[in-house]
């Protein structure tokens, strides 16, 4: 397949969001201008973190008074803000990082403008009778510490904005130091829509150059109430380490398992759709494949068929020795292929293919390290199981026990339902691409939090809040 029907492909799983891609879109990730940033001072950019957090928690003392209308006047300009800079967004996030693919970034602000929840998230529960009414609603916490990750920096900074305002608070955020540029252009923008709008400034806010010792003082700042971590296991295991109440949104190894009921040709086309989305770095996309024997070669043919390189044995050594380097006596994975193309992958191991190829397959044993680690690149290793049986144990341990996301592809209903109790994910995808559970093409609200470690699930505004009771005795009741 072309770049061009790629994209087409998705444009067409959009259908339905009133989003399109913009002409931009179709610029190649190779040389990308990084914009200027906004003219003179940032908003809610400060050189110290002490300043940085006395500034939110004065921005929270004014958003916890407003009406849900007028916060939510100010999230519809920051969805404004958003679509208007999408292009610029993703091209920033991609020449600042080197991960990820133009075009798809583009598609994923505008799924942060347009399916992120607001203040309609939060609903109140109430009871009357004799004794007379007890209301519970949901309130802020105050000021959040944030993580934001280098593989969604400002989708991230936007999504978690929208939710933690419309839950009333403000936010302090960590951006990670390989997307500082970007996750601070982002910051910049969602207050300049904030004030726009007349709200109050430093409703988000960050410090101009991050750096460990400045997420350590927000992890155990006392004006943070809570925090909330997007990123690899370390970061989460110190916020959850804390003292203070935490969200965790760590990693994930998301199989994907396709049985011989299953449409093979849409499961082969479903897979790499989603395993080569922004280059395989959303957490929830396929990282490795399981095919029950019977489908197999009729599963790769297919793959094949739409843009998939099935390398060799020696090709798949070489890819190994590339992905991962030593550091500090142990095995990790080169920042210089994260989120890179295939096509950039396969030329660092001297393979020289076509824009057309999207994806690198291979077949090896589910304890091969490009299958048994997630890489967040477009490289799939195919594991033959005998049978169902088979295929969900050995999913099981491929998802290492993060509870995050899988992926089946199958019409029989018993065997779907065994999988999903066996792997008790926070998302869990059906015959479809790993995107649908984000919203592109399925039903649902959208994300960049997806707190599997911790047990939220998919993160919106009500995560962002705290239970209050309030009892009236013996009135109100009209019976």
């Amino acid at each position: 397949m072309t770049e061009q029907e790629i994209k087409d492909i998705v444009r067409g799983v959009l259908t339905g969001m009133g989003s399109s891609i913009p002409s931009s879109a179709s610029q190649k990730n190779e040389a990308i201008a990084a914009p200027k940033q906004t003219a003179g001072k940032q908003m809610g950019i400060f050189e110290n973190i002490e300043d940085a957090i006395a500034a939110a928690k004065k921005a929270q003392k004014e958003i916890q008074p407003m009406p849900l209308e007028f916060r939510e006047k100010i999230i519809a300009n920051i969805r404004k803000k958003t679509l208007e800079n999408a292009t610029i967004l993703a091209q920033m996030g991609v020449e600042e990082t080197g991960m990820g693919n133009v075009g798809h970034k583009i598609l994923k602000h505008q799924l942060v403008a347009e399916k992120t929840p607001g203040t309609e998230d939060l609903q109140t529960v109430a009871w009357s009778g004799d004794r007379g009414l007890t209301l519970v609603e949901q309130g802020p916490f105050g000021v959040i510490g944030a993580v934001a990750p280098s593989t969604n920096p400002s989708e991230t900074v936007i999504c978690n904005t929208i939710g933690m305002l419309a839950a009333g608070n403000a936010v302090v955020f960590a951006p990670h130091p390989g997307a500082k540029r970007v996750s601070n252009f982002a910051i910049d923008m969602v207050n300049r829509a904030c004030v726009e709008v007349g709200g109050p400034e430093n409703l988000a806010v960050a410090v101009e150059n991050p750096t460990m010792e400045v997420s350590q003082t927000i992890f155990t700042h006392k004006d943070i109430s809570l925090l909330v971590a997007t990123g690899g296991p370390g970061v989460v295991t110190k916020v959850l380490s804390s003292g203070k109440r935490a969200i965790g949104a760590g990693a994930g190894n998301p199989p994907v398992l396709v049985d011989e009921t299953a449409n093979i040709q849409k499961a082969a086309e479903d897979i790499v759709n989603g395993a080569t989305f922004d280059n395989n770095l959303p957490c929830i996309a396929e990282k490795e494949v399981i095919a029950v024997d019977v489908i197999a070669d009729e599963l790769i043919y297919y793959m094949e068929q739409n843009g998939c390189y099935h390398a060799s044995k020696e090709e798949v050594d070489k890819l190994t020795q590339t992905v991962f380097v030593e550091k500090n006596g142990r095995k990790i994975l080169s920042r210089e292929c994260v989120g890179r193309s295939a096509k950039v992958l396969l030329g660092k191991i001297g393979v020289t293919v076509g824009d057309d190829v999207r994806c690198i397959i291979f077949e090896g044993d589910k304890t091969h390290p490009l299958i048994d680690t997630e890489l967040m690149m477009p490289i799939l290793g195919i594991v033959r199981v005998k049978n169902v049986d088979e295929g969900i144990e050995t999913a099981v341990e491929l998802e290492h026990g993060n509870r995050h996301s899988a992926h089946m592809h199958s019409t029989n209903v018993n065997n779907l339902t065994r999988y999903g109790k066996a792997l008790d994910t926070a998302i869990f995808v059906k015959n479809g691409p790993s995107y649908a559970a984000l919203g592109f093409g399925g039903e649902g609200f959208a994300t960049f939090t997806i707190a599997s470690r911790t047990g939220e699930g998919l993160t919106s505004a009500k995560t962002f809040t705290k239970s209050r009771r309030c009892t009236m005795c013996d009135s109100l009741c009209i019976r």
